[in-house]
């Protein structure tokens, strides 16, 4: 059988969609038009063992991420990331695929709280999102090295670029609009990585074999405070800095009282904890593995990469 396809699951969301490329075949849930396109879903092993016949190579993109407070949705995450992960590597193990790439994530680890932390950094992961990812993870190097395939986990920092969603476009939004208030400078360390950075990795790691069974931070090296990423976007989109800075302390209280009455704020139940938190604390990853053994660097630092992230100004 000739094996000339590179599967890509999630070839309609923000990565897949920008690594996707005119031969590749993409597995989607329904019809979307795309050349060669597989339609199926990741939680049904007739479709998966169908959409891994006479591939070469998978790029699996497709994920689960959402609020995990909710519990309702903590089963996704064990369903889509973890059990259709486990699914597709062994599947495509059976069916002689030569590699397999998987896109997980650095929640994949315990926060670090104010280092920056390696792949060696242990500990228990609570986050039912980045529990399954890390379940997934020892699933594709069992399936590798069961069957000598190729394979790779990615962790992958905090993603954006144009398309992307999430906290630094909804900052986005209100440093535009002149309603996000200037953040204090806390000196915090926040790991990001453009998106066309992890495409790079991607092909990267899938042609070197000296990354087989392995698994890599992908972050750039820069880690920029919140207070940073502010200053940048407000650059970006040409607001005068401001001459006040609202107090970390009072951040703090209103992210509580957040909690408490979700949707009180003003901006329905954005305002939290958590999203003060991802403001003002760290989250810093390093990439100095893949970069030492591997010799990748991701090289779209923060200006660029907003420039790119909102070249046309808009911020949807």
């Amino acid at each position: 059988m000739t094996r000339n396809f590179t599967l890509v699951t999630g070839a309609t969301g923000f990565i897949g969609g920008r690594l996707l490329q005119r031969n590749d075949r993409p597995l989607v849930r329904q019809v979307s038009g795309l050349p060669n396109e597989v339609i199926g879903d990741l939680r049904d092993l007739k479709h998966i063992r169908k959409a891994c016949e006479g591939v070469d190579r998978v790029f699996h993109c497709a994920g689960f991420a959402h609020n995990t407070k909710n519990r309702s949705l903590n089963q996704l995450h064990t369903e889509l990331n973890f059990h259709a992960t486990r699914d597709l590597v062994w599947s495509a193990a059976r069916a002689g695929v030569g590699c397999f790439i998987f896109l997980s994530s650095v929640k994949a680890m315990p926060r670090p709280g104010n280092i920056c932390a390696d792949e060696n950094w242990s500990g228990v992961v609570s986050d039912p999102y980045g529990f399954s990812k890390r379940q997934a993870e020892a699933e594709v190097l069992s399936a590798g090295n069961a069957f000598g395939m190729h394979v790779v986990n990615l962790r992958l920092a905090m993603v954006y670029g144009s398309g992307g969603k999430g906290n630094l476009a909804r900052m986005a939004r209100g440093v535009k609009a002149g309603w996000f208030p200037p953040l204090p400078e806390t000196g915090n360390r926040r790991s990001l990585v453009h998106v066309d950075d992890v495409i790079s990795a991607i092909h990267h790691v899938a042609n070197m074999p000296d990354a087989n069974g392995k698994t890599y931070i992908v972050a750039h090296p820069e880690a920029p405070s919140g207070r940073e990423i502010y200053d940048a976007l407000r650059r970006c989109f040409k607001r005068r800095e401001a001459k006040w800075r609202l107090p970390a302390g009072l951040l703090r209280a209103i992210g509580r009282f957040g909690d408490v009455c979700p949707g009180s704020v003003g901006f329905g139940d954005l305002v939290n904890s958590d999203t003060v938190a991802s403001l003002l604390d760290s989250e810093c990853y390093s990439s100095s593995r893949i970069t030492n053994e591997l010799g990748w660097r991701a090289k779209i630092g923060l200006e660029e990469g907003l420039n790119e992230m909102f070249n046309d100004k808009t911020v949807v």
